[in-house]
């Protein structure tokens, strides 16, 4: 008794395209919700947070804590990121939280920095020391040899009301609220809590 043999039919390439654009579809309806509000690794690009992290290194970026979500595709330009709706979820960052974040008339480059100063605190820098509201902070993740700079003579200003006065730990170094002024919390994407990668080098990424 001979068996019947099952044929399977070939997918035209029409189907084959119309199967690949409905997984990437899929996939993309899975991963933006979890990238805008749940979490995100991050690569750090440069020297600006040393020692605290290190160039290459891969970061997990907790959206729980709080965020800041800009309405527009991951390969959008500058320009349309820049002019996107923003959706601000979750509390405020506390002192001396490592964020990541956007500066006005950057588009979508993403920065890493600490929050030093927050709204009303008046911040200064003398010698490279850190005084928020005249206390003065030792803050023994910055090196000595990064508290050299001209910039290390800084203030004091005062905070606005709704924005974050941010540094990097490598002092000499670093692009931020000294050149760019404090920012707004919609510019704050997230918390740096972590290193994963690589596998020897992860760690927590405390406030202190």
């Amino acid at each position: 008794m001979k068996k019947d043999l099952k044929v399977k039919k070939k997918k035209t390439p029409a189907r084959e395209i119309l199967e690949w654009v409905l997984t990437v579809a899929a996939a993309l309806v899975i991963a933006l919700p979890v990238r805008a509000f749940g979490f995100e690794l991050m690569r750090v690009d440069g020297s600006s947070m040393e020692s605290t992290l290190a160039d290459g290194e891969i970061m997990f970026v907790s959206k729980f804590d709080y965020a800041s979500s800009w309405l527009a595709l991951p390969w959008a330009d500058d320009q349309t990121k820049e002019n996107a709706p923003r959706i601000v979820t979750g509390g405020a960052p506390e002192r001396f939280d490592v964020v990541a974040c956007r500066y006005p008339g950057r588009g979508g480059t993403v920065f890493v920095k600490r929050v030093v100063g927050l709204p009303g605190d008046a911040v200064e820098l003398r010698h490279g020391i850190l005084y928020v509201n005249g206390e003065k902070y030792d803050e023994p993740y910055v090196k000595d040899e990064y508290r050299t700079g001209r910039i290390n003579d800084f203030g004091p200003v005062t905070v606005p009301e709704g924005r974050y006065f941010v540094l990097g730990d490598h002092r000499n170094s670093s692009n931020d609220s000294r050149f760019v002024g404090a920012i707004s919390r919609d510019m704050i994407l997230g918390h740096v809590r972590t290193v994963v990668f690589p596998f020897g080098s992860a760690r927590g990424i405390g406030p202190r």
